[in-house]
């Protein structure tokens, strides 16, 4: 008898809650980012004091912009689907290497 075995199915409850958290941390942080966005043009164009900050805030969205690549790199390539892919590959690998290592004790 075959069994394989594969992820339980998520739930609506899971769902709403993942989208609930997804949204208490991404809300204020996006907020946070328009704010210092704002600032950063106020500054730019010479409106505020604060001309030593436009280093850091350009290293900021150079790094933002940096991680919004990589996130749509490993997107586009698939490396969100089926997540438990590698780990079920690792333990076949691990029982294939045991197998091999109990031939060659055996010769």
């Amino acid at each position: 008898m075959n069994q394989t075995t594969s992820a339980p199915p998520r739930n609506r409850r899971a769902r709403v809650m993942t989208a609930v958290f997804a949204l208490v941390i991404l809300i204020p942080s996006m907020l946070g980012f328009i704010a210092k966005f704002i600032e950063f043009i106020a500054v730019f164009r010479g409106q505020g004091e604060g001309s030593f900050a436009v280093t850091p805030m350009v290293n900021y969205l150079l790094a933002t912009t940096g991680f919004f690549c990589l996130f749509g790199w490993a997107l586009l390539h698939g490396m969100f689907r089926e997540i438990e892919a590698p780990k079920q590959r690792m333990l076949e690998t691990e029982e294939w290497l045991v197998r091999q290592e109990a031939a060659s004790d055996s010769m």
